[in-house]
């Protein structure tokens, strides 16, 4: 009973087989439809004069970030 080695002997054949095309295909993603009156976690880089800005009335900074860009999107269209 022959068995095959785990890793190939050849070192080209190694290098070869972790560079391998994935046969798995990643699967699409799924957009979902927003909903009303949520918020969302995101990652966003403002200028450090801007973020001062806000900051400094104390709490609340990222809600008046909020209205001022809900403003600027109402008045752009």
């Amino acid at each position: 009973m022959a068995t095959t080695p785990r890793r190939p002997a050849n070192p080209k054949d190694a290098a070869e087989a972790l560079f391998k095309p994935v046969k798995k295909a990643a699967a699409p993603a799924v957009e979902r439809p927003a909903l009303p009156n949520t918020k969302e976690l995101v990652s966003l880089k403002i200028d450090s004069d801007v973020l001062a800005h806000f900051q400094s009335d104390g709490p609340g900074w990222q809600e008046r970030i909020n209205d001022t860009l809900r403003a600027a999107m109402k008045s752009s269209t």
